[in-house]
């Protein structure tokens, strides 16, 4: 099948854990697009990364609250194309023929917040499309960061950004379109973000392979559960097995979280 060219758009990912994961999730996105450059920025030395993607050396991103820093400061300087789409290790395309040409008739497209019912539901920071106007907006000083990045750009900073910029934040069916996150999909998506999607999105399989290489699991703790049932329903003679294993490092990476001991990160330089 003939990849989509899509020049203008720069595929990136910031991440100083789960990197293994995370370079998985750019080469299945590549998989069936070509984007005007791909980039992985980190602090981590990345001998597994292909030719096809550019590893930039950045400061280590030690909390959810420096990533939130570092997107909204510091990710523009790395942009120079009109659109970024930004992915994580649990938020990657996954129906690329779905791409939709109107996603950049806006500045900000990503899933919608179920839980939001005001008219600012889009939304899902994870996996989502960004224009480079955007980016640059969020550098304004009136802008104010908070964390997580993705509340503080299309919830508290929205109305500036509307009105002073004049930017466009997609309309939730179209973003619906796009991914999906806490919102179940009734019919497939662009992408997707979030852990507890991935048993279901990429069968149990490839969610044991993925999830064997995680060394920050900090952020399945809250929907761990949720994850271990889907392993055990969709996971076939092999659920329950691995889903004892889960229980096992899960308890062991919980007690570590607990008391704030750092994860052990492979490739550090």
């Amino acid at each position: 099948m003939k990849k989509l060219l899509l020049p203008d758009v720069t595929l990136c990912a910031a991440s100083s854990v789960n990197v293994e994961q995370t370079i998985s999730a750019i080469r299945q996105c590549q998989a069936g697009i070509t984007f005007g450059r791909s980039i992985l920025l980190t602090d981590l030395h990345c001998p597994h990364a292909s030719t096809e993607m550019e590893v930039v050396k950045i400061a280590p991103l030690r909390s959810g609250a420096a990533y939130s820093s570092f997107i909204i400061e510091q990710l523009p300087d790395h942009i120079d194309t009109g659109f970024v789409l930004l992915v994580q290790w649990d938020g990657f395309i996954i129906n690329p023929e779905l791409w939709d040409a109107r996603f950049c008739d806006y500045d900000y497209i990503g899933a919608s917040w179920p839980q939001f019912q005001d008219g600012c539901s889009v939304g899902n920071g994870g996996f989502s499309l960004r224009s480079r106007a955007l980016l640059q907006a969020c550098k304004d000083p009136e802008f104010r960061g908070s964390h997580p990045e993705d509340v503080a750009i299309c919830r508290e900073n929205r109305t500036l950004l509307e009105k002073k910029f004049s930017l466009k934040f997609a309309e939730p069916a179209l973003a619906d379109n796009f991914s999906f996150e806490r919102l179940k999909p009734d019919k497939p998506t662009f992408g997707f973000h979030g852990a507890f999607n991935m048993v279901q999105t990429m069968g149990s399989a490839s969610f044991w392979d993925a999830y064997q290489t995680l060394d920050d699991k900090g952020s399945l703790f809250t929907d761990f559960w949720a994850i271990m049932w889907d392993a055990i329903k969709h996971g076939g003679q092999a659920g329950w097995p691995r889903t004892l294993r889960m229980i096992a490092t899960f308890s062991k990476d919980y007690m570590r979280h607990r008391r704030g001991i750092t994860p052990t990160r492979p490739g550090k330089s």
